[in-house]
């Protein structure tokens, strides 16, 4: 045997023996960590003092350190939403020393602040939604898309990409980035803010920038007895971001294609010593152009939030949101097929805007004033009130007629002008808008036990008073018919019937005809009773609304009692099965010709699923089968376009349809982000000779699909770097008004990716929307008296953005 290999086996033997004589010098510490009720505390760190030793607990609160040389140390326990506590312990070589922590706050505690697991997956609802139960528990779809999804994907607003995030929900683009408008489930979903429900009219609210959203809660299904009036279909409930009680900040500069430039700050600290008193404050500013001239959408935000710790029991929260949008005309990216053709027969950039018009303006505000008080570790109570202001001074644009073709200027059908091809007499009409609208809320939460039942009671009142004001009556054409404008020719200059000098001297509600008032008073009652050591769930609830309502003059009064029944079964402690019934009532606000009182919308509900937690609760799937039958919704006017302010009442509907939605962390540093969902809307009662039953609804896609795959290198040279890629595929899409036309709408299919890289307190991204350059729009056939024709909205070429991140 050479030395050289004696000397290998030498080294290699002192080695082991070190180790091991390491190892018998070093001894171990583990512990369990409880919350009161002896509840296991998950995600606490446990840390020595002055060491590189630490840990996390575990689901199970159980949490363990190793190699630890024998030493007294002051152990340390600490997370986000509880009081940091110390204690001396004593570490004995080649022994294994137990130190067990119980602490006073309970579960609600940790949930102030969300602790998750991965960034794409929350377990647990925000206190808004003013539930108790776990996501994996609760017997109804919700789906939760996280912040740090809002900032991997670049979405700067509500309007923008965020239900590729989850199943079945579409947009109803005519609103751009001035309202959100989703639609899920086959109708337009309420949006929520808070839990307060923030819809005045079926024009609002202004849809929220991210830079003050913390997470969004997508609600499949009605959720009145909780959320106050709702809709059977669903809601979205955009969650404000709230002090923390760390001290820290992040600034973000971001810029891309089309002139888009936009710069924010989230400042998150502390006011005095103690912790007691903390704020938050989150600003941003935007400027945004687009790939069609003369068109921009320009913002800025403060949203300052102060909290005070009153004593272990009480706290209250004093929060105020503004957003100043200062944007083109509604309606300035729609394009009218004048040549007789069908959808996309001009180019992406091509508009029938006109430069020189003033800019629409709106200021949103919105303040919260919040009290919680616990009672015990088992009672809690909160009251909260909000208000909520919206002024719009604006205009809209729509085209007065379309050739080719006559042109009827009177009410006897006499052709009077003819418009050629490519011809169109563009339209300018006021939009000046103002809402007010006061809310309060008061639940009591408690949980109790009777023998072996458990109860998580949910008990409230909801008041609300919603004024909402407009004047959308004076407009002006731009062109003459004797110098239309020309599509294969555009002339951008002066317009030959010059620009619009509408009359604003006479106060908005003077000349708003009425506009739409509510008031509404609710109560309502919820346990959630627990069988067989909780296994076995049943949520009984029941809730009573009165309304009383006017639109635009005709008032109205109801009350109704909706009642709701779910069923949740574990069938392991990862796996439940749901079912739920239940009903929903909610006002509704429009104008009818023929002054037909408008009824408040009622329906119902039946949902089936499975839900299920993967891999220690990485990653988590959720299957959900649903059939809603709803009465007297109001609708657009066939014989209207989405501008148009008259409604009908369509009678009944029927939408069915089936969900899958996966989110999580599938393995160290890589995270998925996919859903699909089939929708069936249709017409099961009419009112309408125009509208037959068995017609397929408005504005939804039968087939939906979406992806979103995140890859960051957790270890090595590469350390920090990702890169992500998605897609959104739409397939059977219904145009957004009853006019079918003979062109369908084509399947639709957006790539879109990106690389990131993160080091200590900095963090670059770069993402790439419409890899593929596709030519991508939405649109439907426009049928009235003078416009017959296809139009369309293009989304933007392939384009980028970048931006850099830094904490401090």
């Amino acid at each position: 045997m050479k030395i050289a290999t004696i000397t290998k086996m030498l080294c290699s033997l002192l080695f082991l023996i070190s180790l091991n004589m390491m190892g018998q010098e070093t001894g171990k510490i583990t512990g369990k960590v409880t919350l009161s009720g002896n509840t296991p505390a998950e995600n606490i760190s446990v840390t020595l003092k002055g060491t590189k030793h630490n840990a996390l607990t575990n689901e199970k609160g159980q949490y363990e350190i190793k190699n630890v040389k024998p030493a007294t140390y002051t152990i340390s326990i600490h997370a986000v939403g509880i009081r940091p506590v110390e204690d001396n312990i004593v570490v004995t070589a080649k022994q294994t020393t137990t130190k067990n922590f119980a602490l006073a706050e309970n579960q609600e505690d940790l949930d102030e602040v969300v602790i998750t697991k991965n960034k794409y997956k929350q377990d647990k609802p925000s206190l808004s939604l003013r539930l108790q139960t776990p996501v994996l528990e609760i017997p109804q779809n919700i789906q939760i898309v996280s912040g740090q999804t809002l900032k991997d994907q670049q979405i700067i607003s509500m309007s923008d990409g965020v239900i590729r995030n989850v199943s079945g929900a579409v947009r109803l683009e005519h609103w751009g980035d001035m309202y959100t408008n989703i639609t899920m489930r086959g109708s337009q979903i309420q949006a929520f803010r808070n839990g307060f429900n923030v819809v005045s009219s079926f024009w609002g609210p202004l849809t929220e920038d991210m830079s003050f959203v913390d997470h969004i809660e997508f609600v499949k299904g009605p959720a009145g007895f909780m959320l106050s009036n709702g809709d059977p279909s669903g809601l979205y409930n955009v969650v404000t971001k709230k002090p923390t009680g760390i001290t820290k900040g992040e600034a973000t500069v971001m810029a891309g294609s089309y002139d888009f430039y936009r710069a924010s700050i989230d400042l998150d600290g502390k006011l005095d010593k103690k912790g007691k008193f903390l704020y938050r404050f989150n600003g941003a500013v935007q400027k945004k152009g687009s790939h069609r001239p003369f068109e921009h959408n320009d913002r800025y935000v403060i949203a300052p939030v102060l909290s005070y710790q009153i004593d272990d029991k009480t706290k209250i929260t004093l929060e105020y949101n503004y957003q100043h949008a200062n944007m083109s005309e509604v309606g300035s990216f729609y394009v009218f097929g004048a040549d007789g053709g069908g959808y996309a027969t001009l180019p992406r950039n091509f508009t029938m805007t006109q430069p020189g018009l003033p800019d629409t303006k709106m200021n949103d505000h919105s303040g919260y004033f919040t009290f919680e008080h616990k009672f015990d570790d088992n009672w809690k109570l909160t009251a909260q009130t909000s208000y909520f202001k919206y002024l719009q001074e604006g205009y809209s644009s729509w085209p007065t007629a379309v050739g080719p073709g006559p042109v009827y200027l009177d009410d006897d059908d006499i052709t009077d002008e003819q418009l050629g091809y490519g011809q169109v007499i563009r339209n300018v009409g006021i939009w000046d808008a103002e809402s007010n609208m006061y809310m309060g809320q008061i639940f009591l939460n408690g949980k109790f036990t009777t023998g072996s039942v458990t109860h998580k009671v949910l008990g409230g009142v909801d008041l609300g008073n919603k004024e909402y004001q407009a004047d959308f009556y004076q407009s002006h054409d731009l062109d003459t018919y004797d110098k239309p404008f020309d599509v294969f020719n555009p002339d951008y200059g002066t317009p030959s019937n010059g620009l619009p000098n509408f009359d604003r001297s006479t106060p908005l509600k003077q000349r708003s005809f009425g506009g739409i008032t509510s008031e509404y008073a609710a109560g309502y009652i919820q346990d959630e009773l627990g069988f067989f050591e909780n296994k076995l769930r049943l949520t009984l609830a029941a809730r009573y609304t009165w309304v009383n309502q006017s639109g635009w003059g005709d008032v109205q009064e109801d009350s109704h009692i909706t009642p709701r029944v779910g069923l949740s079964y574990s069938i392991t402690p990862t796996t439940s099965v749901y079912g739920l019934y239940d009903q929903a009532f909610t006002p509704q606000s429009g104008i009818i010709k023929s002054g037909e009182a408008i009824k408040p919308l009622t329906g119902n509900n039946m949902e089936f699923g499975i839900k299920k937690d993967w891999f220690d609760g990485s990653w988590s799937t959720t299957v959900s089968a649903y059939r809603i039958i709803k009465e007297n919704e109001l609708t657009g006017d066939p014989a209207n376009g989405p501008n148009d302010i008259w409604k009908v009442v369509l009678g009944e509907k029927r939408a069915q349809g089936v969900e899958f939605d996966v989110r999580g962390k599938l393995l160290d540093g890589l995270n998925l982000i996919a859903n699909y969902a089939f929708t069936e809307a249709i017409v099961t009662e009419s009112n309408l000779l125009s509208i037959t039953e068995g017609s397929a609804l408005t504005g939804f896609s039968k087939h939906v699909a979406n992806a979103w795959l995140n890859y960051t290198v957790v270890s090595g040279k590469l350390k920090g770097f990702g890169a992500s890629i998605g897609g959104t595929y739409l397939a059977g899409r219904q145009t957004d008004s009853w006019a079918v036309g003979l062109e369908k709408l084509p399947e639709y299919f957006k790539l879109d990716g990106g690389l990131s890289y993160e080091s200590g307190k900095m963090k670059f991204t770069a993402n790439v929307f419409n890899i593929l350059d596709k030519y991508l729009y939405s649109g439907s056939y426009y049928a009235s008296r003078n416009v017959n024709t296809y139009n369309w909205q293009t989304e933007q070429p392939r384009n980028f953005r970048v931006g850099v991140t830094y904490k401090f």
